[in-house]
């Protein structure tokens, strides 16, 4: 299991993945698009929302930076993105019960955000917000969809 930095971003993230890359000179960058999933009916995304950034990474100096995009969709869970509210904890590479547990015992008096389940993209998913306000994503195979859908 890993804790690493996650920046939030409300449209900017390209623009900032382009900045840290350069700025903290990143070895290696990935970057998956909403759009990469094709449409759900039941929720279809704009144009706009499908080409921000669902998920990237940026190693540098031995230390990894994720970054996204959060949609609109995804704020009227979330919260509206707003200076203060643009990091994150993420928890990724953790057994999938490991994950469940501390994401039960996080919730505690929080707000849960996605309930932790399999997604597409990891067998164990799932967002909250912790009773002191911190959000928490739990991602188990995030190294790994990274590394599969992009070289």
């Amino acid at each position: 299991m890993k804790a690493i930095s996650y920046l939030q971003f409300d449209g900017r993230a390209e623009e900032a993945l382009a900045f840290y890359e350069k700025a903290l000179q990143a070895t290696n960058v990935k970057m998956v698009r909403f759009g990469a999933f094709g449409q759900d009916p039941n929720a279809p995304l704009t144009a706009e929302e499908q080409n921000m950034i669902m998920e990237s990474r940026i190693e540098f100096s031995g230390n990894i930076l994720m970054i996204s995009d959060v949609p609109p969709f995804m704020q009227a869970a979330a919260g509206e993105i707003t200076t203060g509210n643009t990091v994150l904890i993420s928890i990724i590479d953790a057994d999938p019960e490991i994950n469940k547990q501390c994401f039960e015992k996080l919730s505690e008096g929080g707000t849960v955000i996605m309930p932790i389940s399999s997604s597409p993209w990891s067998e164990s998913f799932g967002m909250l917000v912790d009773k002191f306000g911190v959000m928490w994503k739990f991602n188990s195979d995030a190294s790994k969809f990274l590394d599969g859908f992009v070289d």
